[in-house]
């Protein structure tokens, strides 16, 4: 089980003195993050999708191997709600073909309104070609449902299992040859940090869900406090640990 690595985004001022050394002008945060990590989720994209040409220039920052995963805009998701997405996946896929073979997964976030519309859901996944890999992050509990999940596996994307103080908040659904994960707050000390124990069994299930050669992707979005870079290196050390194949993640004493 390849286990890729990253937080999501890398642009936060608070990591000054944890991730970035001081006095490391912000123009350069990308290329230190890529030199600590392997993969990165793109959240900025979410709020405003950026160009072709600003998806090149991060391609062209970072090294060969690189893997950018991309929030889908918030015009498709949450203000049309998935409807009529045709244009809007359009244009998504238009700029993030930007990264060339950099472009990793692209992040389906729900809103939590958003209620089961598996006829909705299945448009959408209907413009990714065959080779982009779509994760889709349900937020509503009617989501569970056999034909959600049938809906999913036909369309191979992926379930995007995501945690919330120390707990899975959707179903652990293995819908895809691939994997998707996001730890949004972990409940140890101090907050949002995760406990050893919640790691450990997070790099458990997931051993226990894919198999050696599937890709799994895992992004801490606790990025308050330097959380997450903390917790994706611990993360990594239990994979490894336990014999995973992990992508590179900084060391714990360089990172402080």
């Amino acid at each position: 089980m390849p286990l890729l690595i990253g937080t999501s985004g890398w642009q936060y001022t608070h990591w000054r003195g944890l991730l970035y050394p001081p006095g490391l002008p912000q123009t350069r945060w990308l290329e230190r993050y890529a030199e600590c990590f392997d993969t990165v989720e793109n959240n900025n994209a979410f709020y405003r999708l950026p160009t072709a040409e600003v998806f090149a220039k991060w391609r062209d920052r970072t090294p060969a191997g690189f893997v950018m995963a991309v929030k889908a805009s918030r015009f498709l998701t949450h203000i049309k709600r998935l409807q009529e997405p045709e244009e809007p996946v359009e244009r998504l896929l238009r700029a993030a073909a930007g990264l060339g073979d950099k472009l990793g997964p692209i992040l389906l976030q729900l809103p939590p309104t958003l209620r089961a519309e598996p006829e909705r859901l299945d448009r959408c996944l209907r413009c990714f070609p065959a080779g982009v890999r779509v994760a889709v992050e349900p937020r509503h509990a009617s989501w569970w449902t056999s034909e959600v999940h049938d809906l999913l596996m036909e369309r191979r994307a992926a379930l995007c299992w995501a945690d919330r103080l120390g707990r899975p908040l959707t179903p652990l659904w293995r819908t895809a040859g691939w994997g998707y994960v996001r730890f949004h707050e972990g409940a140890a000390h101090p907050r949002p940090s995760y406990g050893d124990q919640a790691l450990r069994t997070w790099v458990r299930r997931l051993g226990e869900t894919w198999d050696e050669d599937d890709d799994v992707y895992a992004y801490f979005n606790n990025d308050p406090g330097g959380a997450a870079v903390r917790d994706a290196g611990r993360f990594a050390g239990f994979a490894r640990a336990t014999g995973h194949r992990v992508s590179r993640t900084p060391q714990l004493s360089s990172a402080r």
